[in-house]
């Protein structure tokens, strides 16, 4: 798990756009993010997402219109959402977020290389909702 440093800028803002899907940072600095709730969703930290290692990680796909329906803060450290298609098992801690907006145009090729490799529609849906909420073992 991530957690603080002295050095993780937190936003002193946090808006939600839900007719843009993004998802704005303001920071006491003059920095702003917009993060697009699609790309906050397929990187979700999630076990869900992640799995449990390296290679675990499940592909999301047809998440383009997911929205967020609800916020809930962690701790003064982080961010739960609820997402539009139920997703809310992801806590984006502070320094989480901050990278992500930092590194967005690495993280969405990212994303576009891993549905490319595996042949799959970034629109396409998930292929088996029983199997994506299975339990871990």
């Amino acid at each position: 798990m991530s957690g603080l440093t002295p050095d993780t800028p937190v936003p002193t803002g946090v808006v939600v756009h839900s007719r843009s899907r993004v998802l704005e940072l303001q920071y006491a600095s003059g920095e702003s993010y917009r993060l697009p709730f699609e790309l906050l969703r397929v990187y979700s930290p999630s076990a869900e997402v992640q799995g449990h290692g390296p290679g675990q990680e499940t592909l999301q796909t047809g998440k383009r219109d997911v929205t967020i329906t609800m916020i809930e803060g962690v701790g003064n450290y982080a961010i739960q959402p609820t997402f539009s298609d139920g997703h809310s098992t992801g806590i984006y801690s502070w320094d989480l977020l901050y990278d992500m907006a930092r590194r967005q145009d690495e993280l969405w090729g990212a994303y576009l290389d891993r549905l490319a490799a595996a042949g799959i529609d970034r629109d396409a849906p998930m292929v088996s909702s029983s199997a994506a909420h299975g339990h871990c073992h």
